[in-house]
């Protein structure tokens, strides 16, 4: 399919996927609207989300939040043009700076780093102990995500290829009802669903494993180029909160959990298990050059990304991985580290 035909496609999905998945927060048709792109992983997002800090933050414009499965379906929003920022992970992030998708849109924030909290699991019954078992077995994951990243990585560490397993592509909430049913052997998956799973299956290895071997996932939070251009002072407003909520990650983690668990309909104190799970940064780490860097100077999450592209290439996920420079420019350092605080 062309590029011209595909992207019409995606905007054409997008439409009908953003139509049913819709929080409206602001109903004022004077006001500029702001779309927020979220998904129901533990994150700071979520607190903000909850507590309503943006619409106090910014009380001239609306604000709509708009539920997402994915990263795949992210990026697809972002191309047909319905968000202004948006949560996702490295993956797709990596592959939506890359070709031939070559998305308008900035790396802003880094809501959380994958450690526990994104797991690669086997049903139990399968007969699958190790990941080298997995020969022949069907896997689930959502495709073009942060766990389809770890996936093909956690194969590659242990000697199989893509081919060598099957490999199905699945969002979450369907991961959970094939597991069920029994159509799938395995899944590599984050929370909450992640959780799910493990009720009858076992972790072969996490996210967290993965970064220690030099594969580290992140959760990104993105801005479209045009908006960030035109609007730097929302920009600096939306990280004012988002680093507000990782300061309560660290500091009230019980205040923390009660938000989320009001937009994942999960007890308090499951949530709280989740987090621990998670790894938080601190906005002073945020703003670091390990991560996004600070003004005029992109931080290692670009080197990062490119070395995300480079394996989505070579796993022929995308045509080629893109230059580093891609990558270093697509991180908003605006007014860094500055930019993080009231």
């Amino acid at each position: 399919m062309r590029l011209k035909a595909l992207l019409a496609t995606l905007a054409v999905a997008t439409t009908a996927l953003a139509g049913c998945a819709v929080d409206n927060s602001g109903s004022d048709s004077a006001k500029e609207t702001i779309r927020i792109g979220y998904q129901s992983f533990p994150s700071g997002d979520l607190i903000v989300k909850q507590n309503k800090w943006l619409e106090e933050a910014l009380p001239d414009y609306n604000i709509k939040w708009i539920k997402f499965d994915s990263g795949a379906d992210v990026n697809t929003a972002f191309i047909a043009k319905e968000l202004d920022f948006g949560a996702l992970g490295s993956s797709p992030v990596a592959r939506g700076l890359s070709a031939p998708l070559n998305i308008p849109y900035k790396v802003a924030f880094v809501l959380d780093v994958a450690g526990d909290n994104e797991a690669l699991v086997a049903r139990n019954g399968s007969g699958i102990n190790t990941i080298a078992d997995l020969r022949g077995k069907k896997i689930g994951t959502p495709f073009a995500s942060t766990a389809h990243y770890s996936l093909l990585a956690a194969l590659e560490q242990n000697g199989l290829k893509p081919n060598d397993v099957q490999l199905i592509d699945l969002q979450p909430q369907a991961i959970l009802a094939g597991w069920e049913r029994g159509d799938i052997d395995a899944a590599y998956t984050w929370l909450p669903t992640l959780d799910d799973l493990r009720k009858t299956g076992r972790d072969l290895i996490t996210s967290r494993q993965l970064a220690q071997d030099g594969k580290p996932t992140l959760d990104l939070g993105a801005v479209r180029t045009e908006f960030a251009d035109q609007h730097p002072e929302v920009v600096d407003i939306w990280r004012q909160q988002e680093a507000r909520a990782l300061d309560v990650i660290k500091d009230d983690p019980a205040a923390a959990a009660k938000a989320i668990a009001a937009e994942v309909g999960l007890s308090p104190e499951v949530v709280a298990g989740q987090l621990k799970q998670g790894v938080y940064l601190t906005p002073a780490e945020v703003a670091s050059p390990e991560w996004l860097g600070s003004d005029g100077k992109p931080g290692n999450i670009a080197t990062n990304l490119q070395s995300a592209s480079e394996f989505l290439a070579a796993q022929k996920q995308i045509p080629e991985a893109a230059p580093l420079a891609t990558f270093q420019d697509a991180i908003y350092t605006r007014g860094l580290p500055d930019a993080l605080t009231p």
